[in-house]
């Protein structure tokens, strides 16, 4: 089982911690596929993270809504202070350094979990004033059109008509590598300032596409997202995991918003 996403890759690309051998013993020394077991198994209540110790959907859909609560309320804060550069530099830096730490880390740690998500809110919500300013109620269309493609990816997975294969991964990673290699070719050209400012970041330049493959491309990596979270559950993985599960998505959605903010900002300047 392996993994294209490499916030969930280093934790999720496990084998299952347990499992349950035929004619092994359980309580009052019954067998384990006795009759006598089958219906006590079938009578029992549904276990959960605290009883097994392993992750479930339910962790991950807690830990990430915690960490979002968190990147709302830092998020607003900085909104209204109307912070300035400074503060969006150190919420950005600070968040891509947190990001580093807990990706490669082997050990899940919540607190630098938590303090990644309160970085973020602090730099989403000066950024997001910014844009706000020049470009009135480009914000609120922008958490729309966030919220829709997380949506339309959920059920998309979740419906079957999307499956994760070895060519799916395949063929994300040859997109990221192509996304990677016109921003690096955008930002060069902007330097040498080649074609004018409308020309690379305009309908017709290289801004657009990079948008429209940035809001594409972390859509699919949704998907990435959610299918190692469910191969997490089904390998049983410890419940501290779903930390790390919150933080991949938190890493994704977080993406998607840029992606989809900077899109809208090109597409209204273009008017």
């Amino acid at each position: 089982m392996q993994s294209s996403n490499p916030v969930l890759g280093r934790a999720f690309n496990q084998r299952g911690f347990a499992s349950m051998n035929p004619g092994t013993t359980m309580a009052h020394d019954a067998p384990a596929d006795s009759p006598q077991t089958l219906e006590n198994l079938y009578n029992a209540p549904a276990a959960s993270s605290i009883r097994t110790g392993r992750m479930t959907i339910d962790d991950v859909v807690t830990r990430t809504g915690i960490l979002f609560g968190i990147l709302v309320i830092t998020g607003a804060a900085a909104w209204t202070l109307n912070l300035g550069g400074g503060f969006l530099m150190v919420g950005f830096l600070g968040g891509f350094v947190l990001a580093m730490v807990n990706t490669f880390s082997k050990t899940v740690r919540p607190a630098m979990i938590i303090a990644y998500a309160a970085l973020e809110g602090l730099a989403l919500g000066t950024l997001s004033h910014v844009y706000n300013t020049i470009y009135p109620g480009i914000v609120s269309q922008a958490i729309l059109g966030t919220l829709a493609a997380f949506v339309g990816v959920l059920f998309a997975y979740r419906s079957g008509r999307v499956r994760v294969t070895p060519r799916f991964n395949r063929m994300v990673m040859g997109a990221a590598i192509g996304y990677l290699v016109l921003g690096l070719v955008s930002m060069f050209a902007s330097f040498a300032n080649v074609g004018g400012g409308m020309g690379l970041y305009g309908v017709s330049g290289l801004g657009l596409l990079l948008a429209l493959g940035g809001v594409a491309l972390a859509s699919v990596f949704l998907i990435l997202d959610f299918d190692q979270i469910q191969k997490g559950v089904n390998a049983g993985l410890p419940e501290v995991e779903s930390w790390r599960a919150g933080f991949g998505l938190m890493v994704t959605l977080v993406w998607l918003y840029m992606e989809v903010l900077r899109l809208l900002s090109i597409l209204r300047n273009s008017n």
